[in-house]
């Protein structure tokens, strides 16, 4: 147990090493929003993926700058001034907003499509715990080589897309000494490596776990065919959603696409750096402007927002890379075998002492406490829920017997023929008024028309019996006899005792006996 127990200090440092997350510190809204709190972030933040190239950009800006200011003649300002006024002004034509939205869209859908697919092992160690019988080392063993067949097969598509877990598992040994993997089992992979060297073997351990399912109803461990088949079909479901990864992983987004989305970014900038220049003429919208003279401010901010769109989907095409970002594979692994380890076997069959929930009396709870009795929620209301009947839309007797009541539901459902108001305590010992609500008690009445539960029970029972006996009739009626004799084909199963020789040998073979089955007249009815 003290192996088990780490230091807050390690346990910082693991999670500032997984994916970013915020979700803690945008959980309530404020009167200022809280993501201008994230803006001071670095890790994960847009300005680790953009400052290179903004840098990049600033430094082409300013060389232009003191080009034009100190280093031309008249002839060459006059002709860069040309190049900027064009470029100022057709640079436009670049649908920039258009082609990165699209973008960005398809790749956001794509990266969350992969987090779906990313298959977890709860649901089949759950199978497996609870049918899979017995506390003896050989059902244990079967249960943990299952679930470790389990796990290795995600670690196997997971070395073949992450770069992460592939430095961490470059070779079957490294897999071998984490646990997952034995020697014999390798010895198994490699042979079929080398027969058929072009398709992965992510499969193999399912197939592998598929196997001692099988045996494990063979020696009866599982008691049903249901379960087996309830099991197997997880197995496979959890295959296929490792081959979705590799498909992911396959199939990207269209290079054409990817190519189309970066040559107009850095195409749009490149006129930009052109474009966005102050030069002294008149053509030029900026010549006035004493800010844009010195430092171009909004120049900055769009490219800022523009490239951080494309980093954005940069970073988010492949999810299970090294950026920070990323998917947390390794965290996965480790994971996804604990707790399956921990299912199957710690687990297994073990439960907390069943004891009698505190509303055993009350049968159910009609409010639960509040620490705070200012945080307790009002109950949801339909549309309709404030609207009451209209005089002119109500007989009579609907008039006269509506007893008011705080449902807010249809009005008029507890009348005076069905309802008596009583202040009595409800069979289960407990007031009336304080279960449902603080007025006084409606305790409901059958109708005196209605019918016993019972009795319509025995009703029912009575009417099945008669067109069972009426069917029987039917079938002793129709039934014509005939002189044909019928030929019934019995296999036996194998004998239980294996000592006598010559019941060994009958075992093994399938005997056909014919058993003639003589047809009786029918019957005469009454």
């Amino acid at each position: 147990m003290p192996q088990l127990l780490v230091s807050f200090h390690e346990v910082s440092e693991r999670v500032s090493k997984m994916t970013v997350t915020y979700t803690s510190q945008v959980t309530t809204s404020r009167h200022i929003s809280n993501f201008l709190r994230l803006l001071g972030r670095w890790r994960g933040s847009i300005y680790k993926l953009v400052w290179m190239d903004l840098i990049l950009f600033l430094i082409l800006y300013i060389l232009l700058t003191l080009s034009y200011r100190y280093l031309m003649n008249e002839s060459a300002r006059k002709t860069f001034e040309g190049i900027v006024v064009y470029c100022s002004v057709y640079s436009t034509l670049i649908p920039l907003s258009f082609v990165l939205g699209f973008f960005v869209t398809l790749v956001m859908g794509r990266w969350w499509a992969q987090y779906k697919s990313i298959p977890w092992p709860d649901s089949i160690a759950l199978l497996v715990s609870s049918s899979i019988h017995g506390a003896d080392d050989r059902a244990r063993a079967m249960r943990r080589t299952i679930m470790r067949y389990v796990c290795l097969c995600q670690v196997i598509v997971f070395t073949m897309i992450s770069p992460s877990v592939k430095k961490r598992f470059p070779t079957y040994n490294q897999i071998i000494e984490a646990g997952l993997l034995q020697e014999n089992e390798k010895s198994i992979i490699a042979v079929l490596d080398i027969a058929f060297p072009y398709y992965p073997k992510h499969w193999m351990p399912i197939v592998w776990a598929a196997s001692l399912v099988n045996r494990a109803r063979r020696e009866n461990k599982i008691r049903d065919d249901y379960a087996v088949k309830s099991i197997i079909d997880e197995l496979n479901s959890f295959r296929g959603w490792c081959g979705f990864l590799l498909y992911y992983d396959w199939v990207s987004v269209p290079l054409v696409y990817t190519q189309v989305v970066t040559l107009a970014c850095y195409s749009f900038f490149l006129c930009a750096i052109m474009g966005h220049q102050w030069v002294d003429t008149e053509k030029s919208p900026s010549s006035q402007n004493v800010i844009f003279k010195y430092f171009p401010v909004l120049t900055i901010l769009q490219f800022f927002f523009y490239m951080g769109w494309l980093k954005v989907a940069e970073s988010l095409i492949n999810p299970f890379g090294e950026d920070d970002d990323d998917f947390e594979l390794n965290w996965m692994i480790d994971r996804n075998l604990t707790v399956s380890y921990l299912i199957v076997d710690e687990m297994h069959q073990e439960h907390p002492q069943l004891l009698k929930d505190q509303y055993w009396d009350e049968v159910f709870p009609n409010e639960l406490p509040y620490t705070d009795e200012s945080k307790r929620p009002v109950p949801p209301q339909n549309s309709t829920a404030r609207m009451g009947p209209t005089k002119s839309n109500l007989s009579w007797d609907d008039k006269n017997n509506i007893i008011q009541t705080s449902s807010i539901f249809l009005p008029g459902a507890i009348t005076e023929s069905f309802a008596e108001r009583k202040d009595e305590v409800r069979s289960t010992g407990v007031p009336y008024n304080q279960n449902t609500v603080r007025s006084e008690a409606i305790i409901l009445q059958p109708s005196p028309t209605s019918m016993n539960l019972e009795e319509l029970i025995d009703q029912r029972n009575r009417e099945r019996r008669e067109r069972m006996r009426n069917r029987y009739q039917d079938m002793r009626s129709n039934h014509k006899a005939t002189n044909s004799r019928y030929v019934l084909t019995v296999l036996r199963p194998p004998s239980v005792s294996s000592s006598q020789p010559l019941l060994a040998e009958e075992a093994e073979e399938e005997e056909e006996e014919e058993v003639v089955i003589p047809t009786s007249e029918p019957e005469k009815q009454d």
